[in-house]
């Protein structure tokens, strides 16, 4: 079984295509090198700093990136799609 999925597989979006931007995160991911450097050991990864953050910025969907998007968004109330809760306060 080969270890290469496509985009709609990992996304499980009908008719998905990776954008450029996919493609160059999966050249990164595809061309890390893991490392056993012992100093990156007493890095906390569960948090990140709040001056790390990217600036919020929304971009604009094609219209058919919307269409795929509403035929597989699972949940939809009164017009607005539904996204579970993630994080607990």
């Amino acid at each position: 079984m080969s270890k290469t999925m496509t985009v709609d597989i990992l996304s499980s979006i009908k008719g998905a295509q990776p954008s450029e931007s996919v493609n160059k995160l999966f050249d990164v991911i595809k061309n890390a090198v893991p490392s056993n450097n012992n100093s990156l050991n007493n890095v906390n990864y569960n948090c990140v700093s709040v001056n790390n953050l990217r600036e919020d910025v929304v971009i604009e969907s094609s219209a058919i990136e919307k269409q795929i998007i509403l035929e597989n968004f699972p949940n939809k109330k009164n017009g607005f799609l539904v996204v579970a809760k993630v994080i607990e306060g």
